[in-house]
């Protein structure tokens, strides 16, 4: 997998059994400390979700709206998911090493729960 670079990419859900199609939405990755910081902070709206890489706690002091927070582990399995309030400290999962982020209710409504296994298909620069 190695490390990421700050860009675009796509994050593909797999379903039970693979009785649905994968679900795929459009991703924003924070690799770097800079991007990392910056996050959602000052967003009104998500155009998908947000992979922080490395990372294994958020806060949202200073966000706008309610966020859906996946952790995922080194092999991107899904830990645990939490919907944290604008004003908030998440506290940082041990065996976490990258955070999704997407508007509140939208991971839920995707199938990204606890055991989900996700995959990330970064784009070409141009």
């Amino acid at each position: 997998m190695g490390r990421w670079r700050d860009g675009r990419g796509r994050l593909t859900v797999r379903t039970d059994a693979g009785e649905v199609p994968a679900l795929s939405v459009p991703l924003e990755i924070s690799a770097s400390y800079r991007a990392r910081t910056k996050g959602l902070l000052g967003r009104d709206a998500v155009d998908g979700a947000m992979l922080l890489s490395p990372a294994s706690g958020v806060h949202t002091f200073g966000m706008r709206i309610p966020i859906d927070v996946a952790y995922l582990d080194r092999r991107l399995t899904v830990i645990a998911v939490r919907t944290m309030p604008p004003g908030r400290l998440g506290l940082p999962r041990p065996r976490a090493r990258h955070v999704l982020e997407a508007a509140a209710g939208a991971m839920a409504g995707w199938g990204v729960r606890t055991g989900v296994r996700v995959e990330v298909d970064v784009e070409a620069e141009p």
